[in-house]
């Protein structure tokens, strides 16, 4: 969570299990880019843009993360797949960028994109192979711009309808008919863009089943995440259930051959990914445990028990595991001499019970503390005035119930940040470790996370709930 964060409002903490932020795939970004001098090229490429949009590009996602040996695997990787592909002549360039979330994008010019986030997940190289052959695939397809041309054309039916035929009925429903047109559209080219990706790894000599199982670590990274509920499908969503997209291409992958004809090249992957870092960076606090810690904001908290947090770029999320409570903290915007009453009122969707607004300090700040009942959930309200800053907390708890006894817990944690816990404040790192036993919880107990350790160990290095390590074996952990 970043110093500056924009207001969440009500929707976000209710679609905290749906969240889609960890889905890979196409992120189309409007901006012309550049290669930076520093980073390896696949070719030497021709100008690519401003440095300016690129720096703007790189920013929002937490800035360009420098690991040698891991850019260089996967620029080799790129380069391997564009030969086997369909335009061998187009250039490419990877940029591996400093966020914990799991995302890689291209852009039209030939810029690829992936996370740190994305890299560790990843079990092998063809997974990760996968993931870049996808992408590529967006390139070479044109996606982008038959996405655009769709959206410009829809448009100006819409307006030439509702001004110039005088009609803003029918305008109004041509825009809605063609929201829904831009989101099958988009979906559509995610499949496509799977079904070449699946061909270019195999033609390069991957395992085509890498695709399979990368989605399938995906899956099972956002169950994990959203206390194992599965989000209703949204008929808007620009990206196909990651269910129907593994379906797809393990059928791709058959068609091709079975299981065992391609490589996957695990041990290099895992020797380049060995010290990469892992989930939040320390400056943009950190979860350790139940407890997050923000240095640069210079305040703490504690959840209750039960929950598991995430910090996300503008906020942070809990949850319990069956998802029946869940809360947000986040920073909001507020005017000079602004009553923080006034603020929640501002900042919150839902009504506010009359009367229900309270002054009282938090943390031995000033803040005010209100109660809301939604359709289906209750929702507890705190804004605190913390120097210049305001920050709320929300809780919220399924149906009738007021959860303001775990509430007043948990505002009651808020404290300053010590200098000590700061300066222990040091990022989780990947490490690859041999196995000595065959016997998964034996690693898992190292694992430096603060919930389900064995199902993230299982998840890393892409295991099978049951499935015994093989002795002498080289197997990815979290440590401190």
């Amino acid at each position: 969570m970043p110093r500056a964060v924009l207001p969440a409002l009500a929707a976000a903490l209710l679609g905290l299990a749906g969240c889609a932020g960890d889905r890979t795939g196409s992120v189309i970004v409007p901006a012309a880019v550049t290669v930076p001098p520093e980073a390896p090229r696949t070719t030497t490429a021709r100008e690519r843009g401003s440095d300016a949009d690129h720096a703007k590009l790189v920013a929002a996602f937490g800035g360009e993360y420098r690991a040698p040996a891991t850019l260089r695997l996967l620029t080799e990787v790129t380069d391997k797949l564009v030969k086997a592909g369909e335009r061998p002549d187009q250039t490419y360039a990877v940029t591996l960028l400093d966020s914990p979330v799991v995302n890689a994008f291209a852009l039209p010019n030939g810029r690829l994109y992936a996370t740190r986030g994305l890299v560790a997940l990843a079990a092998d190289t063809s997974e990760m192979a996968a993931v870049l052959a996808h992408e590529i695939a967006h390139v070479t397809l044109a996606h982008a711009n038959a996405r655009t041309e769709l959206e410009l054309r829809a448009q100006l039916v819409s307006k030439v309808v509702a001004d110039v035929l005088n009609d803003p009925a029918t305008g109004m429903q041509l825009q809605s008919q063609s929201r829904f047109a831009l989101a099958k559209f988009s979906r559509e080219q995610e499949f496509e863009a799977d079904a070449a990706g699946v061909k270019t790894l195999a033609r390069a000599g991957y395992d085509p089943f890498g695709a399979a199982r990368f989605l399938t670590a995906l899956n099972r990274t956002s169950a994990l995440k959203s206390g194992g509920g599965q989000a209703e499908p949204d008929m808007l969503a620009t990206h196909p259930a990651t269910g129907e997209r593994i379906a797809l291409v393990t059928r791709a992958a058959r068609l091709i051959g079975a299981p065992g004809l391609g490589a996957d090249d695990r041990a290099r992957y895992l020797a380049a990914v060995d010290g990469i870092a892992y989930g939040d960076n320390p400056a943009e606090g950190a979860v350790r445990g139940r407890r997050f810690i923000h240095p640069g904001l210079g305040i703490a908290f504690e959840v209750p028990d039960a929950f598991s947090i995430e910090n996300t770029r503008n906020a942070v999320l809990g949850t319990t595991n069956e998802g029946s409570r869940r809360l947000l903290f986040d920073q909001v915007e507020a005017k000079d001499g602004q009553e923080l009453g006034d603020v929640l009122k501002a900042t919150w969707n839902d009504a506010i019970e009359t009367n229900s607004v309270e002054t009282r300090p938090i943390g031995g700040h000033p803040a005010a503390v209100a109660l809301s009942r939604g359709k289906d959930w209750t929702f507890r309200l705190a804004a605190i005035r913390v120097g210049d800053a305001t920050f709320r907390m929300i809780m919220a708890a399924k149906g009738a119930v007021d959860p303001d006894p775990a509430f007043r817990r948990w505002t009651a944690s808020l404290s300053a940040v010590t200098p000590e816990e700061a300066r222990s404040l040091r990022p989780l790192r990947i490490e690859v470790v041999t196995a000595e036993s065959a016997a998964a919880d034996e690693l898992a107990r190292r694992m430096a996370v603060p919930d389900k350790a064995l199902e993230r160990f299982l998840v890393l290095n892409g295991l099978e709930r049951g499935a015994s390590l093989k002795i002498g074996e080289r197997y990815k952990i979290v440590s401190e």
